[in-house]
């Protein structure tokens, strides 16, 4: 039996996946330090849901591109449509067109 080090698993590496999920994580708090600290930032409890999802969902279409059996350029041009689609949506919800 081959040691646990040499199994290629697929998806991203756990050294990845922690920054992925901690990066969320650090976007998610972000607005909620700031808000402590000036009144520009004003966010209400839907907009905090909403954030929660459209990251949440862009980590698990990263993750799922990670995991895709494709190769290598197909995976990097699937996390980066992941990361436009975030893009355009935040943007959209940004100018209250999505609101």
């Amino acid at each position: 039996m081959a040691p646990e080090a040499s199994i290629d698993r697929p998806g991203l590496p756990p050294s990845w996946r922690l920054a992925l999920w901690g990066a969320i994580v650090a976007l998610l708090a972000l607005p909620a330090v700031a808000m402590q600290f000036t009144r520009e930032v004003n966010w209400g409890p839907g907009d905090f849901v909403a954030a929660a999802v459209l990251l949440g969902l862009t980590g698990l279409g990263l993750e799922l591109a990670a995991r895709a059996p494709i190769g290598r350029a197909a995976r990097f041009f699937a996390a980066g449509l992941v990361l436009l689609a975030l893009l355009v949506i935040w943007a959209q919800l940004a100018v209250g067109l999505l609101d």
